[in-house]
């Protein structure tokens, strides 16, 4: 393992959370917080234990707490059991909750659909009951490639009634992605759509099953049930598909839970971005859901009358815990959006949030620093042309946020009113780590600032033993937690070793390299193995990033490093201006500029070597930047990966020219 990183990462600006937002918030006041914290610390058992038996609906309570006999496969409330979907769904029925709005759901065209606690649930059950009767139980795996739409939530919410584990598959990745996953989970059903709709573009969904199933090794699968999106024709396999619509017709609007045992999988989801065989992430039904629900209350201070909007898709694991289950777990009424920030122009986010009177917005670093440009070349997607005092907070999730894009933010989508919670947290984790709390934490830009209650963050030198405060090392978690991921689908060892290595004493390694400054505050400074070592001097690429960013001609900036025969490795910057992209002379002296700034802002050293300038990034659907992609494209390699996932494959071409 590497050493730790340095920094020079400074920010003097501190944000005290609002009075007002102190005095109605579920967690009020440094007190109040601390209380939690030294509860959770002095006994964890009691802590965890209290808040499984208040905050979730148990058919078997349970009698142990945690279980670290064979650790670190450790487990949470091993002998109770319940059911996710009847948390998520008769919970709020039966607190009177029927009629209240689950789900709004706005299409890529804005046609927009409202659906009510009482009508998920008949949903949900008519496809339960569907399943079923095609002869499907607990245990079975199903792969799920659908579009963002009701049918998704409502068919991961039935296979988690009925014990089935389910694993998205996000609508984007290629066939090849999707067979490589079906054959890994060993899946027997696989439920698509005809299409999806993005960006006013019909793209195929069935025919990349079809496609995955044809190359082979998926005999497993015996059906394939087909939402009907848009009527485009598909290829039918008799024998094989059914339309969801004729799966549920007929279905009775009730449908028993079945009773699983706390540690039963609940979902096993593929971590993108992996090279080799794929990571499958496997995740629990009692501790996932109960850390799923707290954070909604906590990090998200969540309200009865809220109307909460997460702009993920729910083939990430921010999909999964704060679309299909956090909220509904928690009685919330939230938004379920089917297409990209920029259609039909880039001022549609600030529309949807007018429209819906959206109080708790959550969405990507990416999402908002491609908007900035947007707003700032065009006054009228600007978030000030909008009405958007509907929102009482703001959330952040995906990667570090650049201490800028987060004042742009701030300034202009929260109106210097609202708390930013920037949460750090990882398909691994299951739920937020690290983060702002609305109604206690004094936020800094560009830190997610401090440990929830019952997290037992820390940075560590390559030994495992504690740095001081403002050095960089190794980001750990000391002391299991109940959303933890469990395993990796069959591969115990892989686990062991990519998780919880020996040197690190058993601690969680989370992969990030990180610092805590004075006030006990974590930055994040990039991914350990982004870390750029130019002439012994070790850089995150996070700060690199947030200089550029911070120069008032940047957007949007991306920094990897490539190999260099002087120092080693070479810092090569990616950058998307807020003006036209510049060409010829005008783009060296705009590089020249830029490297200048970072000198100035960090130091000599961490000047780029390279400056390429784009129209953009290479960026996944979901708002993902591809860095690994830029790393081959720095080295002035031939790009071999699957990009099929991209947004904007084209950008890679004009990425390749160095000013």
């Amino acid at each position: 393992m590497s050493n730790s990183i340095e920094s020079t990462l400074v920010e003097t600006r501190v944000f005290p959370p609002p009075e007002g937002f102190v005095k109605q918030a579920n967690i009020s006041g440094r007190a109040a917080y601390q209380a939690l914290l030294t509860q959770a610390d002095d006994d964890p058992d009691a802590f965890w234990g209290q808040m499984a038996r208040e905050h979730l609906h148990w058919t078997r309570p349970f009698t142990q707490v945690l279980d670290e006999s064979n650790a670190p496969f450790y487990r949470w409330f091993g002998d109770g059991e319940l059911n996710v979907s009847a948390n998520c769904l008769e919970a709020n029925i039966e607190r009177g909750l029927g009629d209240k709005e689950a789900l709004i759901f706005e299409a890529d065209n804005g046609d927009v659909t409202r659906v009510t606690y009482q009508a998920l649930y008949e949903k949900v059950c008519q496809i339960a009951n569907g399943f079923k009767q095609m002869g499907y139980q607990a245990g079975d795996r199903v792969i799920i490639y659908l579009p963002m739409s009701v049918e998704a939530v409502a068919v991961m919410q039935a296979c988690a009634r009925l014990g089935l584990i389910h694993s998205v598959v996000f609508g984007g990745f290629s066939s090849k992605a999707l067979q490589e996953r079906i054959i890994d989970v060993g899946a027997t059903l696989v439920v698509t759509a005809d299409e999806q709709v993005r960006g006013g573009k019909n793209l195929p969904l069935k025919s990349a099953v079809d496609e995955a199933i044809a190359m082979g090794g998926c005999e497993a699968v015996k059906h394939v049930v087909v939402y009907k999106r848009t009527g485009g024709n598909v290829i039918w396999h008799e024998k094989r598909d059914i339309w969801l619509q004729d799966l549920m017709k007929d279905q009775a609007t009730s449908c028993a839970p079945v009773a699983v045992n706390a540690e039963h999988p609940l979902f096993i989801l593929y971590t993108s971005g992996s090279t080799g065989k794929p990571k499958g992430v496997q995740h629990s039904s009692g501790g996932y859901l109960l850390w799923a629900k707290l954070t909604m209350q906590w990090t998200f201070d969540a309200k009865p009358d809220d109307v909460f909007w997460c702009t993920a898709d729910v083939g990430w694991v921010t999909g999964h815990t704060y679309i299909t289950y956090g909220p509904l777990a928690a009685g919330m009424t939230q938004i379920v959006f089917e297409g990209v920030p920029t259609y039909p122009n880039a001022g549609r986010f600030w529309q949807m949030i007018e429209r819906h009177k959206v109080t708790v917005f959550y969405t990507a670093p990416t999402a908002i620093r491609s908007l900035i440009k947007a707003a700032e070349t065009n006054a009228q997607f600007h978030p000030k042309s909008f009405d958007l005092t509907s929102l009482r907070l703001l959330g952040s999730v995906g990667e570090p946020i650049n201490p800028e894009a987060w004042m742009w933010y701030h300034i202009n989508v929260g109106g210097e009113r609202c708390p930013v919670v920037d949460t750090w947290w990882q398909t691994e984790t299951g739920g937020h780590m690290l983060t702002p709390l609305p109604g206690v934490t004094p936020l800094k830009p560009g830190s997610c600032t401090t440990r929830l209650p019952g997290i037992a963050a820390a940075i560590v030198d390559e030994t495992g033993a504690d740095v001081a405060a403002g050095n960089g090392g190794f980001l750990v978690i000391k002391r299991p937690w109940p959303s933890m991921i469990r395993n990796i689908w069959g591969d115990p060892e892989r686990f062991k070793k990519s998780y919880f290595p020996e040197e690190l004493r058993g601690y969680y390694l989370a992969g990030d390299g990180a610092q805590c400054d004075a006030d006990d505050c974590f930055w994040i400074m990039g991914r350990i193995d982004d870390v750029l070592n130019v002439s012994g001097h070790r850089l995150g690429t996070m700060e690199v990033e947030s200089a550029l960013v911070s120069h008032e001609l940047v957007a949007e900036a991306a920094v990897v490093g490539r190999p260099d025969a002087t120092t080693g490795e070479a810092v090569v910057a990616f950058v998307v201006l807020k003006g036209a992209t510049p060409e010829g002379e005008q783009a060296t002296l705009i590089a020249k500029q830029l490297r200048d700034w970072v000198a100035k802002e960090i130091g000599p050293i961490a000047k780029p070597k390279e400056i390429r300038f784009g129209d953009n990034l290479p960026k996944t659907r979901s708002g993902k930047i591809m860095r690994r992609l830029l790393r081959v494209v720095a080295k002035g390699e031939a790009v071999t990966q699957d990009v099929s996932t991209l947004e904007n494959p084209a950008i890679l071409d004009q990425l390749t020219k160095a000013v």
